[in-house]
């Protein structure tokens, strides 16, 4: 009875203290040095200091990481602590912030839903287990022990503090939360707290992250088999609100980079990931063929703006692209134009994903003049045609292909009279006068519809081009190229993919956006007759 209005009295005043907090901010632990006085209206508002919030079980390793930055950069970074749901409930309360490091990023994909967080970048693993004094002079190995009612055990409030929702979740599976629960004394409001409670002996046991005992000498960690699969990825979200996203993600990288901020949380003993080299401002490059230009140039410019950073891109035909891979030219990522030149340099990139397509079409004058209505009427007589060279451009190999599928490859090459290393080459031949008609990609018709049309290629499976995107095995950068592919991938960018005239391809990236309607719809470019 006393056990248990002890913790309805400590619930009570946890409750209460929460509320306080986000109401007035006055329950928050301040900055590093404790003397903060900043008001959630003074929140971003000094342009040259960053706000982060950040979860206690953080605070010991991240005080360094932030000082070796302000050393570098003379930024200040104003850190306020506290359990991960409290914080997002206060960034989402304000409004205002730029960055905010829960201890789970269940916590992010919450944000992030609510349009609070735009990039994550990962950082770590922490794992949940128990926390005695140094020695464990109680012998505590099981959770059996803890509920055996002679151990005064307390945790986390799992309705603010990641550790404790984890370790709810975990128990509740295998039906051994709700006993847990009971034999608890009190629920504290971060882990840091219930790790003090340990030192000081107010209780002998509790549930905390492993690196949370780092800064503690005389503090053990047990780990128990029932929280095995208690491990929670630590992650570095950018928010929306911030007000200089470029200042908050150059502290981002920072403190994610494998050779300044992962090096201070390994020493703290978390479980790191493999992170980017750290460069003020870092120079990512990329190969892209030269008809994913419209598709993909303004999304690449709107990265640069936000990262703060250098995209140093080469387009052009991807058969030259390769041979400029194979002489030594590396890129941080490729964008190929068909998979086939993708391929030939998988020993850079091993893991590609195929992200579009883009069919072949034969490309007229206005009016289609010349009757042309399959690749056979491209064989009369007297006609010019333009191709796509086949060693220099994934579209002269595919036409190739096409023409050797018909069976009349000959007859089709007797009428070229130009092969060029991309399709724009050929657009500008048609629209002066060059050439009759070009066998280009759907794209290359794009914003030319006044002046050409477009005719389908028709039961020629092989006329459509599949265009992979990878990370090269050896880049000094692969966060930073996976984030600049999230917003290839982004809503936003495959509307631009859709009016270009390409087929939105990756099921895992259009899961994850708004817009269901950027594939298969035809171009402004094909006339009326191809779109029935």
């Amino acid at each position: 009875m006393a056990k248990a209005l002890f913790v309805s009295v400590c619930s009570l005043a946890l409750m209460g203290a929460l509320i306080w907090s986000l109401s007035t901010g006055d329950g928050r632990k301040p900055t590093r040095e404790n003397v903060s006085e900043l008001s959630s209206e003074d929140v971003g508002e000094s342009r040259g200091d960053l706000h982060v919030y950040c979860a206690a079980s953080n605070q010991a390793v991240l005080e360094p990481i932030c000082k070796a930055y302000e050393a570098l950069t003379g930024t200040r970074i104003d850190v306020e602590y506290g359990p991960s749901q409290t914080l997002l409930a206060r960034l989402e309360l304000t409004g205002k912030g730029d960055l905010y490091l829960p201890a789970d990023d269940s916590f992010l994909e919450t944000a992030k839903d609510k349009g609070l967080v735009r990039e994550v970048l990962e950082i770590a693993k922490m794992q949940a287990g128990l926390v005695v004094e140094r020695g464990n002079p109680m012998n505590l190995k099981s959770l059996e022990q803890l509920t055996s009612g002679d151990v005064r055990l307390v945790q986390a409030n799992p309705e603010a503090a990641a550790v404790a929702k984890l370790t709810k979740q975990i128990l509740g599976e295998i039906d051994r939360w709700e006993a847990l629960s009971d034999a608890t004394a009190a629920f504290r409001g971060t882990v840091t707290e219930v790790a003090a409670d340990i030192q000081v002996g107010a209780a002998d046991v509790g549930i905390v992250y492993d690196v949370v005992l780092h800064p503690y000498d005389d503090l053990e960690f047990v780990p128990v088999k029932e929280l095995g699969k208690a491990t929670s990825q630590v992650s570095l979200g950018v928010l929306a609100s911030t007000e200089t996203p470029s200042a908050a993600l150059h502290f981002a990288r920072f403190v994610t980079a494998r050779d300044q901020g992962l090096k201070t949380y390994a020493e703290h003993g978390f479980q790191v990931t493999h992170g980017d080299e750290w460069a003020d401002t870092p120079e990512l490059s990329v190969f892209a063929g030269s008809m994913l230009r419209p598709a993909i140039e303004e999304t690449i410019v709107e990265f640069e703006k936000r990262e703060g950073v250098t995209v140093s891109r080469v387009y052009n035909g991807c058969g030259i692209l390769v041979a400029q891979m194979k002489g030594g030219m590396q890129p941080d990522a490729y964008f190929a134009c068909d998979v086939e030149f993708m391929q030939q340099v998988q020993d850079i990139f091993p893991e590609p994903v195929d992200v579009s397509q883009n069919e072949l079409v034969i490309l007229v004058p206005k009016g289609n003049p010349m009757k042309i209505g399959s690749l056979r009427d491209l064989t009369s007589e007297g006609l010019r045609v333009g191709i796509g060279h086949e060693k220099q451009c994934a579209m002269g190999w595919i036409t190739q292909n096409v023409f050797r599928e018909t069976g009349m490859q000959q007859e089709l090459m007797s009428n070229v009279t130009v092969q060029t290393p991309t399709g724009d080459m050929l657009v500008n031949q048609l629209r002066t006068g060059s050439l009759d008609a070009a066998v280009v990609y759907l794209s290359n018709a794009t914003g030319s519809g006044d002046v050409l049309d477009a005719v389908r290629i028709q039961d020629i499976p092989c006329s459509t081009a599949t265009q992979p995107w990878a990370i090269a095995r050896e880049t000094k950068y692969p966060n930073l190229a996976s984030r600049l592919f999230e917003q290839i991938c982004s809503a936003e960018s495959q509307e631009v993919f859709a009016s270009e005239g390409f087929q939105w391809q990756l099921t895992r990236a259009a899961a994850t956006s708004d817009n269901s309607s950027t594939s298969n719809g035809p171009t402004a470019a094909m006339n009326s007759e191809e779109r029935q």
